[in-house]
């Protein structure tokens, strides 16, 4: 079976090629493209919707193509269509959800929506180090932050989230308070190579809350804050010793929590996945911690971390495997752009 995903719920277009075959093995990737509106969106500071959605229009239709290509197949080797329906900006969801359905009934083929979160979940399946379940996933994409049991494919129990700002907002913010680009979480992170985690005493906002919840805008309040107190003109030293304390207060909270999870949980497989999922010392910090354990962390190709095709056509391609989802020859579609990952 060969499954076309389509990813359009912010501010990337995506388009991959999954195929599955007989006997259980995971599906395969065949090709994929991306194209990030990044350059045209940094020049506001952040994503704008509308121009989000006309981009999406311009480029989904020549990443189609490329996909195929890469591939070697024809819009006749197209067994399910597969798009984001959500959540995400309405009128991103709705450029991929038309043009998915669209061709899939010019092609005479079902489609299928697929959970954009559900699709991080999923995607270290199509990694080197792919895990096996039940694991705990830890999922920092964009403005969602959660923890979750994963016991099956469609099998979700929700264990944590944010209750304001998600990690990734608190590095964008962060970032934008220090003066840097667009995005701000790679930036910042960057930046922070250069600075001593400790230099500044920043909060680490629920780490002690007793639950596993997060919490993150009192911690933008008090790189603010720290931010006034250097004056007009910090030096650059100080700027990247701020940074890279911000980085440590946000990836501590996200580290502890993790592993009180899979204490909670009796589980010894963690997930991370999203676009903080990328961020190096989350990942070096999982690790040690999971080595000191016995634990196992798994991660998607860095490729995949951030929005993609890819995890729209795996997610779609497991949903059908495991008969936790039937695609349909039913091309009136909608959207969500709220759409909570443990009610699908």
């Amino acid at each position: 079976m060969n499954v076309l995903g389509i990813e359009s719920s912010c501010d990337e277009t995506g388009v991959a090629l999954v195929s599955t075959s007989p006997g259980g093995a995971l599906p395969r990737l065949r090709a994929h493209a991306l194209h990030s509106q990044v350059q045209m969106h940094e020049a506001y500071g952040g994503v704008v919707p509308e121009l989000a959605s006309r981009d999406h229009i311009r480029r989904v239709l020549p990443l189609t193509r490329s996909v195929l290509a890469e591939a070697g197949a024809t819009l006749a080797d197209i067994d399910v269509v597969a798009y984001t329906k959500g959540p995400g900006l309405a009128g991103a969801l709705l450029v991929g959800a038309g043009v998915a359905c669209a061709l899939a009934a010019a092609l005479d083929k079902p489609t299928l929506g697929v959970h954009h979160l559900e699709g991080h979940l999923l995607s270290p399946f199509l990694s080197a180090d792919a895990p096996s379940f039940p694991f705990v996933a830890l999922l920092v994409s964009g403005g969602h932050t959660q923890l979750m049991r994963v016991d099956a494919v469609g099998q979700y129990e929700l264990l944590g989230e944010t209750i304001d700002d998600a990690a990734g907002e608190a590095f964008d913010k962060s970032a934008k308070l220090l003066g840097l680009g667009y995005p701000g979480g790679p930036a910042l992170a960057r930046l922070a190579e250069g600075g001593r985690p400790d230099a500044y005493a920043l909060p680490r906002p629920l780490l002690h809350s007793g639950d596993l919840d997060f919490s993150f805008a009192g911690l933008k309040t008090a790189v603010m804050t720290q931010h006034r107190k250097l004056g007009s003109e910090p030096t650059a030293q100080q700027l990247a010793d701020l940074a890279a304390s911000t980085q440590a207060a946000i990836v501590e909270v996200l580290v502890k929590k993790s592993l009180r999870a899979l204490k909670a949980t009796g589980l010894q497989r963690l997930v991370v996945s999203g676009g903080v999922g990328a961020n190096a010392m989350l990942r070096q910090q999982l690790d040690a911690a999971a080595l000191r354990r016995g634990l196992r962390v798994h991660y998607p190709e860095l490729a995949l971390c951030t929005d993609n095709g890819a995890m729209i056509a795996l997610a779609a391609a497991m949903r059908l495997d495991a008969g936790a989802a039937n695609a349909a020859r039913d091309y009136a579609f909608d959207v969500r752009p709220r759409w909570p990952l443990d009610q699908i």
